[in-house]
């Protein structure tokens, strides 16, 4: 995974690698997280993104493990 990394670190992904191949982000679509309101909690980061393969992604990021993960995969989808 590529990133930007702003004032903090994998701030917003700017390329992955799926499957052996690099997909460039082209836009970042949308943005969200689930959970990190209490210190107990994890925060998860949810990217929804348009790949320049012209197909759009979800990938999250999990700042615990500082890992990523393709979720979904959208085919057809017109931009």
């Amino acid at each position: 995974m590529e990133c930007y990394s702003g004032y903090k670190a994998n701030e917003t992904p700017r390329a992955f690698v799926w499957r052996g191949k690099r997909y460039g982000i082209v836009e970042i679509k949308d943005r969200w997280y689930e959970g990190g309101i209490s210190r107990k909690s994890i925060r998860l980061d949810y990217y929804k993104v348009l790949a320049d393969d012209g197909e759009e992604y979800i990938l999250r990021y999990h700042g615990l493990f500082d890992k990523w993960a393709l979720l979904l995969k959208r085919s057809g989808i017109k931009t």
